[in-house]
């Protein structure tokens, strides 16, 4: 197992995110690894939980790295955090995107999740994928 591509996989994530015309046409950059302290925006997205699990071979390192993007909404109802969340999982369905070491050989959705976060108008949609990465 290698856990050496677990940065240069969420970088890559994050730029292609950030580059995908349908989720900044949703959230503009507010797309984070870790929530700004002071005024949070009303809907942003952010990358979560990872687990990473062995999966080299005799020819390489790599790793199964199953991870957690979420869409956060103060605002009532789900629609427009589902329309985020539609956006991320067709940015993420097609070609992966390069990495800065090792590659992406290959991206699947595995589940979403669509929960009211306490009292209020809150609401959180985790998207878990998994990608199988060969460590170069």
């Amino acid at each position: 197992m290698s856990y050496g591509t677990a940065a240069a996989l969420q970088s890559a994530l994050y730029q292609h995110l950030l580059a995908d015309a349908g989720v900044s046409a949703l959230v503009g950059s507010d797309v984070y690894d870790a929530v700004p302290s002071g005024t949070v925006p009303s809907l942003y997205v952010s990358f979560g939980h990872e687990t990473a699990l062995p999966a080299g071979d005799k020819t390489g390192n790599g790793a199964r790295h199953r991870f957690t993007v979420s869409v956060v909404s103060e605002s009532g109802g789900f629609l427009g955090a589902k329309a985020v969340a539609v956006a991320i999982s067709d940015a993420l369905d097609g070609a992966p995107p390069a990495l800065m070491r090792g590659r992406i050989v290959h991206m699947r959705f595995l589940k979403a999740e669509a929960r009211r976060v306490g009292s209020g108008a809150k609401r959180r949609i985790d998207l878990r994928y998994e990608a199988r990465v060969e460590d170069e």
